[in-house]
């Protein structure tokens, strides 16, 4: 039997490729492990020449997993989830839920529906933790950075499960103050970070001459510049008619319109503090 052949994996090995499959570098690996960039760089050095084969290639962009090390990553996904079960069945009472849940959604979603949703529930599980991502990306629960996502899309991704929350219905606002027309004002939109959003495909419909005056990286932020005068844009009304210094400018915009979902993986469901995080969601995110 060669040496090749009698390499074993350790829990390390796994958890090292782990870390470069979700980051991509070996700065950020290291980070995630503790240590730095040239142990990660040596260890996975190491894991090659035992298994024989390499397991990421390099490139400008950083590092890319070849088929074996995204399968030794899935392995590492779940090894990491029965720890945490394990961890949180050896913290918790029977009835109690403790533990970290990792959420990923966006600023918009975050602040309007899901951090207030978060306040009920600490009265309810105290013990509970959260680690908040607001991004565009939906990649995190794909690699099951995050155990729940709440995104605005038309199709989940299929491997995931979830609930429909409602139809995210939008406006075209101004400022509460301002005298803003649709014809004559500067638009504020997220073209660069969002080239596919429902909004800015509906407004390059009807309004193909428009050249947004501020492009920003949220609708988050389109609201916060619309409030302070600059300009126009358009918003979920969700978030909109919560605030007292936006005026709505016409009907609610058909063709803009999107879906609310709360998604998490079919592995994660099951672990007693995500499904209590997910019910809770499920019962409380509310669409206006």
């Amino acid at each position: 039997m060669n040496a090749i052949a009698q390499y074993k994996l350790s829990a390390a090995d796994v958890e090292t490729v782990l870390a470069l499959v979700r980051t991509g570098t070996l700065a950020a690996a290291g980070e995630r492990l503790a240590v730095d960039a040239s142990t990660v760089f040596r260890s996975i050095q190491r894991i090659e020449k035992g298994l024989g084969q390499r397991l990421f290639a390099r490139s400008r962009s950083g590092y890319l997993p070849s088929e074996l090390a995204q399968e030794l990553a899935s392995r590492g996904e779940q090894m990491e989830a029965q720890l945490e079960a394990a961890r949180s069945a050896a913290q918790a009472r029977p009835e109690q839920v403790a533990g970290a849940v990792r959420i990923t959604t966006t600023d918009t979603v975050l602040h309007a529906l899901v951090a207030p949703a978060l306040q009920q529930l600490r009265t309810l599980h105290p013990l509970l933790s959260y680690e908040l991502h607001a991004g565009n990306e939906l990649a995190s629960l794909t690699r099951r950075d995050a155990d729940i996502a709440v995104r605005a899309t038309q199709r989940p991704p299929p491997h995931l499960v979830g609930k429909h929350i409602g139809p995210i219905r939008v406006a075209l606002f101004a400022g509460l103050k301002s005298d803003d027309t649709a014809a004559q004002a500067s638009w504020i939109a997220p073209d660069d970070a969002l080239p596919e959003h429902p909004s800015v495909l509906w407004r390059k419909k009807h309004f193909p001459k428009v050249a947004p005056a501020y492009r920003v990286n949220s609708i988050l932020t389109v609201a916060e510049l619309v409030a302070q005068g600059l300009g126009i844009g358009v918003l979920p009304l969700f978030l909109a008619q919560r605030r007292s210094d936006l005026r709505q400018l016409g009907d609610v915009l058909d063709e803009a319109q999107t879906e609310l979902w709360l998604l998490t993986h079919t592995e994660s469901r099951h672990l007693r503090r995500v499904h209590a995080v997910y019910s809770h969601l499920a019962q409380s995110l509310v669409l206006q």
